[in-house]
């Protein structure tokens, strides 16, 4: 499993709730999100996102990371990839 950390370039708000339908679009049809969920900022507003991959290669995460429409709409100004491994839960 891998994790995409995703951290949103500043004033992007809008390109975010732009592309947020899209976005969920692709995790539910990709079928390779394990979980996912936005990272808040002090105001609670959206600035970043946790995506756990079902995938056995840092190549299939970046594939997936690439095919995001978020990616693709510039979101994100920088995004890692983890190798991650379920230990609770």
């Amino acid at each position: 499993m891998f994790a995409l950390i995703c951290t949103d370039k500043p004033g992007h708000f809008e390109t975010r709730k732009e592309n947020r339908d899209a976005h969920l679009d692709y995790v539910s049809e990709t079928g390779l999100v394990l979980q996912a969920g936005p990272f808040l900022d002090v105001n609670g507003d959206m600035c970043g996102s946790l995506v756990i991959l079902s995938v056995t290669t840092r190549e299939a995460a970046q594939e997936w990371a690439d095919g995001d429409p978020y990616a693709k709409a510039g979101l994100f100004s920088d995004v890692r990839i983890e190798e991650w491994k379920k230990v609770v839960g």
